[in-house]
Formats: structure tokens, sequence, C-alpha cells
């Protein structure tokens, strides 16, 4: 798969949207109204960086949570 981190494995996930409609009730409405609903994805933030890997520099993607988190190192 192509947007997918090599350290941790986290990927495109699925959910959905739900439309609203309406004032609620605590605001002096009649309450919100579902029109629809959606599906969507959640794309993680996957970056292509220059890692040491087996004492060899090679392009990974990975994501930036792992990234910060120091689970690489860069070459010097």
């Amino acid at each position: 798969m192509a947007r997918v981190c090599e350290y941790c494995g986290k990927g495109t996930a699925t959910g959905g949207t739900i439309a609203r409609r309406g004032l609620p009730k605590k605001k002096g409405g009649v309450g919100l109204r579902i029109t629809g609903r959606t599906k969507r994805t959640f794309k993680p933030n996957v970056q292509r960086v220059r890692a040491v890997v087996d004492g060899v520099a090679t392009r990974v993607k990975i994501c930036t949570r792992c990234l910060k988190s120091g689970k690489i190192v860069k070459p010097a």
C-alpha cells in the first residue's frame, strides 16, 4: 500500500461525516436533524525521508509521529 508507515504500520483509515441542521434544544430550537452521512478517509502524515537502515542510507516512508519520537537515525 502506498500511504503506510514502515515502522508502526499506520495507514489510511475510513470513517464518516454527519451533516446536521437545526438549532439544538438547549439553545431554544427543536433539535438537530441528521440530513446526510458520507464516507471519508483519514490519511496519515507520511513523509519520505533518508534514514540509516542496516548501516546503509535508504529512503523510507515514515509517519511524523515516529519521526518525532526518534525511531529512525538520519544519515550525517
